[in-house]
């Protein structure tokens, strides 16, 4: 079977095989243990991370104390504090595996490199940080259009299988809910 990130980049532009030995030299690639860090606030983020299998998620710890989960990454996304990434800069947030995971690791240096040998692959990241702002752009109008209650619901009628797979409890720190009030909103559903 192909492998995932070459599957996922044929979606978007054309690399063939021998070309995509060569591009996945430019990674490392790691097995993560749930509950696994692999990025700490307070660190230069030095990474980009596929997720080949699993899930990670990214988050900060609030001045109280509490994490408030501000990006997932299944199976084909992309994970890393893209704008400490780009610049080379200290982040202020975690990536931990709420599973098992399998990820690919790209460091800056790397992937400016993959860039020039490669330039379909720069095209891919192109489409792909278009595709990822659209969608922080959506996050950003439920959160002002919608009741925390409704973001919820439209959450999970868009992503069904995300919210059956992931702990309720950090659905409801992406989401902007403590846990309790997500309980809250499924016991009063069920009734």
């Amino acid at each position: 079977m192909p492998h995932p990130l070459y599957l996922h980049l044929s979606k978007y532009v054309v690399v063939s095989e021998s070309e995509f030995s060569d591009i996945l030299n430019f990674f490392e690639k790691r097995k993560l243990s749930k509950k696994e860090i692999i990025m700490q606030a307070g660190t230069k983020c030095n990474s980009n991370y596929f997720v080949a299998q699993g899930c990670l998620h990214m988050y900060l710890v609030n001045e109280n104390g509490n994490e408030q989960t501000v990006q997932f990454g299944i199976e084909n996304w992309w994970i890393t504090d893209f704008m400490a990434f780009q610049h080379q800069k200290t982040t202020d947030y975690f990536i931990q595996a709420v599973e098992n995971s399998e990820i690919l690791c790209i460091d800056s240096k790397k992937q400016e490199e993959l860039f020039k040998k490669f330039p379909q692959v720069e095209s891919y990241f192109r489409i792909i940080y278009q595709t990822a702002y659209g969608a922080a752009i959506n996050r950003l109008k439920y959160i002002f259009t919608y009741s925390k209650e409704v973001i919820y619901y439209k959450f999970r009628e868009q992503f069904p299988d995300f919210v059956a797979r992931v702990p309720q409890y950090l659905v409801a720190t992406y989401l902007g809910l403590t846990p309790e009030y997500l309980s809250q909103i499924k016991h009063k559903q069920q009734s």
